[in-house]
């Protein structure tokens, strides 16, 4: 094409952006114009971030509880728990929480007792309720016999190196900081579970890159929380969590009102993801989806100005095919992968999103469709049970008779 011919191309589709009917179409180009922007963002923050690693001090290694809840086995779950017990780190104990103790995943949790007997290693099985999410129940359980003053809860299908408490730890040399999270690498199998993986290292880790550059740490992520017990009381201990689907991202927001600093560690974590189904791959985007919108209704209309691979391809679309269409979305598919590169291979040095980066593009209609989806509706399926979110987040219990759908 002479480019003569693109100018007068882009100057026609410029001027039809001015003709009465067409806001469609500006609207579009604001939106791709935007994420574009958004993902030269998350590379300065994604380059910035990683470009300061932690100092590790010798002489900090205060004595750490690891909370772990368990229901249920997950991908090598003997493998994710017994790597908590190789920490070179000289005192810590790991306390187990279930609810019941014919749960599959206590078998594993005794054998892991009877070949680690160096390790202060216990389980607390209880049925106590505390709230509608029963994970908080089984941390609220755990955390009751817990002996030391931060508290690092884990969940059950990560993995970590016997770094990870010894880094982890240290921004805590600070007494102002209350909360310590941390990003996660995905270890997959099957198609399905590589589409969710893909997504969480090249979209939603940097989400959380760029809110942490733009307005700092104000929540945290779930396979990792470290925490105070005095900050854990400070806003009413497992308690105020417990009727919340987002509880991880409650322990970092609540003790950021109570004037507490929530810091992103650069240790990663391994994260097994179990996803077998496409429909597992919706119900559990769409569950997340779903939170944001009632959590932080405009964070979630906010999501739409990083949707720049669907809104780009839309404006092809609406300029039929245009020359000044196709220049668009490939500025803004490039940048989008220059983006998932720098975060999830060059940053996390996720192998999958290494291999699978071409996948990026899928990821990302799907994830549009979804948010497009989770527009509407407030209902949830988790782990058999039927639940509705109401405002705030919170969850509240479905009969089984209830005639509402379910997501």
């Amino acid at each position: 094409m002479h480019p003569h011919q693109l100018l007068l191309d882009i100057s026609f589709n410029y001027s039809a952006f001015r003709e009465p009917g067409n806001y469609l179409l500006l609207l579009l180009a604001i939106l791709c114009l935007s994420a574009i922007c958004y993902y030269c963002y998350t590379i300065y923050a994604a380059i910035e971030f990683f470009s300061h690693p932690t100092q590790i001090d010798p002489d900090f290694h205060p004595p750490i509880s690891i909370l772990k809840p368990i229901c249920g086995l997950d991908i090598d779950t003997y493998e994710n728990f017994a790597s908590f017990c190789f920490q070179d780190y000289p005192k810590y104990e790991i306390i187990f929480g279930v609810r019941d103790e014919r749960d599959p995943c206590v078998e594993v949790v005794r054998k892991i007792i009877n070949n680690f007997p160096e390790i202060d290693i216990h389980l607390v099985a209880s049925d106590r309720t505390i709230g509608t999410n029963l994970k908080v129940s089984n941390l609220a359980n755990a955390a009751a016999v817990a002996k030391y003053e931060i508290l690092v809860l884990a969940d059950s299908d990560v993995r970590v190196s016997p770094n990870y408490l010894r880094q982890i730890i240290q921004p805590m040399r600070d007494t102002a900081v209350g909360v310590v999270t941390c990003l996660y690498r995905p270890l997959v199998r099957g198609l399905v579970a590589i589409l969710e993986a893909v997504g969480i290292s090249t979209e939603y880790h940097a989400s959380v890159l760029t809110a942490r550059s733009l307005e700092g740490m104000k929540f945290a992520l779930g396979p990792t929380i470290a925490i105070r017990k005095t900050v854990l009381e400070a806003i009413g201990g497992f308690t105020a969590i417990s009727d919340y689907l987002a509880d991880d991202y409650q322990l970092g927001y609540q003790p950021t009102q109570a004037g507490y600093k929530v810091v992103l560690s650069d240790y990663i974590i391994e994260h097994a993801i179990a996803t077998e189904s496409f429909t597992d791959l919706i119900h559990r985007q769409t569950r997340w989806y779903l939170c944001t919108r009632v959590s932080r209704p405009w964070g979630y209309l906010g999501l739409i100005f990083s949707h720049g691979t669907a809104t780009s391809l839309l404006f092809l679309i609406a300029t039929q095919g245009s020359i000044f269409g196709w220049t668009v979305l490939f500025v803004t598919w490039t940048t989008r992968l220059i983006m998932a590169w720098v975060v999830g291979v060059k940053s996390l040095k996720d192998p999958v999103a290494k291999k699978f980066l071409w996948l990026v593009p899928w990821r990302d209609l799907i994830s549009f469709a979804l948010w497009c989806y989770s527009l509407v509706g407030n209902t949830i399926e988790w782990r058999g049970r039927r639940l509705k979110l109401i405002k705030g987040g919170k969850l509240m219990p479905l009969t089984s008779d209830s005639p509402t759908p379910t997501l």
